[in-house]
């Protein structure tokens, strides 16, 4: 599918790195149009239709807030705000003004894409059906949610872009570079031990689970089925659910 997104950011090096990730995705082609400040994104927004918006908060001039506002008057675009204003005040700020979610930085690209991806086609109408499972571990793509056991977990962005990267193809050993690549999406400027520190953060947040992640010495991670007893209870929920 074809996709047009407007994105409004004043770093022209998150511009450039939002650009280039979206890009060498296969999944959909997407057209991405950059606004350097409000002002020019709210003209953006007069001239043509997009299927998201991508707003910063702290933009000169008119900030995201307001630019969001200004949409909601005549537009009911999804919104993301992307900014480094975690607060709870500013996020129920811009719940309020209605933006459909927030992204906190610093962001794994991953998750903004996934979650760009799922407000697009819940807004279309469309059925996005993409459920992982692995052992005892379910992803949910489309809502970016994990379970273990049938119980939901939380996980903060990089793990959560691990698991859903060692899950996609389960068995294929990924180095660490390779795993750096595909979470951070760009040039990380640090040593490649990150990954392991993530691992074991992931692991922690998996409980017993974890052991599905393995070691592959001197290559790096992979992810495989847990135990029989797990995967009879895997079975034994899929058909509960069926009932």
């Amino acid at each position: 599918m074809n996709y047009r997104i407007l994105l409004v950011e004043d770093d022209p090096q998150i511009r450039e790195i939002i650009r280039d990730y979206f890009s060498a995705q296969k999944e959909d082609e997407i057209e991405l149009t950059c606004a350097c400040d409000g002002e020019e994104g709210e003209e953006r927004i007069a001239e043509a239709q997009y299927d998201l918006a991508i707003l910063d908060v702290m933009l000169p001039g008119v900030d995201g807030f307001e630019l969001c506002r200004r949409i909601r008057k005549t537009n009911m675009v999804p919104v993301i705000f992307l900014t480094a204003r975690g607060r709870e005040e500013d996020k129920l700020r811009g719940y309020l003004l209605g933006c459909d979610d927030y992204v906190v930085k610093p962001f794994s690209l991953a998750v903004l894409y996934a979650k760009v991806r799922a407000l697009i086609k819940r807004d279309k109408g469309m059925v996005l059906s993409c459920v992982l499972h692995v052992g005892d571990i379910e992803l949910d793509v489309a809502r970016c949610t994990v379970k273990v056991k049938g119980k939901a977990i939380e996980l903060p962005p990089k793990e959560y872009a691990l698991l859903r990267c060692l899950m996609e193809k389960k068995g294929h050993v990924f180095s660490r570079d390779e795993l750096l690549d595909r979470v951070w999406g760009y040039d990380f400027e640090g040593i490649d031990r990150v990954v392991d520190n993530h691992v074991k953060k992931l692991r922690r947040h998996l409980g017993t689970a974890g052991r599905q992640i393995k070691t592959v010495m001197k290559k790096g991670y992979k992810m495989e089925e847990g135990t029989d007893e797990s995967k009879r209870e895997v079975r034994r929920r899929k058909q509960a659910d069926t009932m």
